[in-house]
């Protein structure tokens, strides 16, 4: 299938099973941990750490191999051309140091080109020509990409490998990025109820990578690889660092240090060793984003505010002070035990110690129980505006009614020149 090139170019494949843009502001450009060129929030990055042989690719297959075997189509460039009308700037839908993504049209049938508007929408990749690592990460989301198919995962369509081209087609996503309806300005606000469905539709996702036969480890999950179709299901996008996980009695793989700053482990960070659990930490900053409307890492915060995990999280295990860090586009209209439940699996998902990290199946469980119907009606939404007030001193308008007030007192028959001091202050013990 395509140009089947001889090459040293290998992927791990440990598995036997069987789309995707960011936002226009995300960029995939490898980084150091001293110097960025990063223009956004949301950048992965190679951490400064020694390059570590990664011991678990011990099955591997080359590029020849990898496109023989895949259901992919294969198309030729000058197809990709006809169908994005020449990569022309109209027809851009979003752009990072990965390259760019161009909306396109082929036919439904045969995926021949076609004309705008005539037969199916489709999201081509291009991809900037920048040497072994982004050839690697290519052939790793064709390899992945072309065998993992589930309902909360993007759909690759196929790719082309002409001469020095490397470009995938992905199904198109017409609700773009979740990173974009959380961050971008004047995006309409998500409620709860979508905000909600979005986690667990991510959580699916990453389930069934989890829990596979052969473990997946996504290894970038953030909210500009969380892509939203036209009922905000969600489908996670972008396998470039795809790992196999560990078999056998093995706890983790070692591998070099790749990800996004404010999404990645810490303990990944520090040792390069790689497991599942650090898919949950990732997870569950996203639903810290999702509650508070922050980003990760935001460099224009003052202090403490700048990494959201180390911001929010003392205020995650009281619910007196979860309110403070509520996403204030919400507006209010949240359940209160729903927020205070999302909360305590995201304490639970960033935990530093990575064995006391909930599995994916179980967080996807909780999640599940929360979208009930039963559990939604039973929790009264939030009043921000009277929270906010809770620490300031009360007025009188604002003092709970007694419930013996509509009975009648014997305080009355003391007349007109009885104090109501002591009434008030029955009141005001309730």
């Amino acid at each position: 299938m395509g140009n089947c090139m001889k090459t040293t170019s290998q992927v791990d494949n440990s598995m036997n099973t069987g789309g995707t843009y960011p936002s226009k502001v995300t960029s995939k450009t490898s980084l150091s941990s001293v110097t960025t060129t990063s223009k956004t929030n949301s950048t992965r990055s190679t951490f400064t750490l020694p390059s570590i042989k990664d011991r678990s690719e011990f099955s591997t297959r080359t590029e020849c191999e990898i496109l023989s075997s895949s259901n992919l189509k294969a198309f030729l460039f000058s197809d990709l051309k006809n169908a994005t009308k020449n990569f022309r700037p109209d027809s851009l839908l979003g752009e990072g140091g990965f390259g760019h993504v161009f909306k396109g049209w082929i036919d439904e049938h045969t995926l021949a080109p076609s004309k705008p508007g005539i037969g199916m929408v489709v999201a081509v990749k291009k991809l900037k020509p920048e040497g072994f690592q982004g050839h690697k990460e290519w052939l790793t989301e064709v390899n992945y990409l072309g065998q993992l198919h589930h309902p909360n995962l993007v759909k690759l369509i196929g790719y082309c490998t002409d001469g020095d081209n490397r470009l995938l087609v992905y199904e198109f996503m017409p609700k773009g990025s979740l990173e974009n309806h959380l961050f971008r300005r004047g995006a309409e606000p998500l409620s709860w109820a979508i905000r909600l469905k979005v986690a667990i539709g991510a959580a699916k996702g990453l389930s069934f990578l989890h829990h596979a036969e052969n473990q997946v480890i996504y290894r970038d999950f953030k909210a500009s690889n969380i892509l939203l179709d036209s009922e905000f299901n969600a489908k996670l996008s972008d396998f470039g660092l795809a790992k196999a996980g560990p078999t056998g009695d093995r706890t983790h793989v070692s591998t070099q240090v790749m990800g996004t700053h404010g999404y990645a482990a810490p303990e990944y960070i520090a040792t390069g060793r790689l497991s599942a659990k650090a898919d949950i930490y990732s997870f569950g900053v996203v639903l810290l984003e999702l509650l508070t409307g922050r980003r990760a890492l935001d460099k224009s915060k003052p202090g403490i505010e700048q990494n959201l995990v180390d911001w929010a999280k003392p205020h995650l295990r009281d619910k007196r002070r979860l309110y403070r860090v509520m996403d204030t586009k919400l507006g209010g209209q949240y359940p209160k035990k729903g927020a205070h439940a999302i909360a305590n699996l995201a304490l639970q998902c960033i935990c530093n110690d990575a064995k006391m990290r909930p599995q994916m199946s179980e967080v996807l469980e909780e999640l599940e129980l929360l979208q009930e119907p039963k559990n939604d009606s039973a929790s009264p939404y939030v009043d921000t505006q009277r929270t906010s007030n809770v620490d300031t001193r009360r007025t009188s308008n604002t003092v709970p009614k007694s419930p013996m007030r509509g009975q009648p007192s014997p305080r009355r028959t003391l007349g007109k020149t009885a104090s109501p001091l002591p009434a008030y202050r029955t009141a005001q013990v309730h």
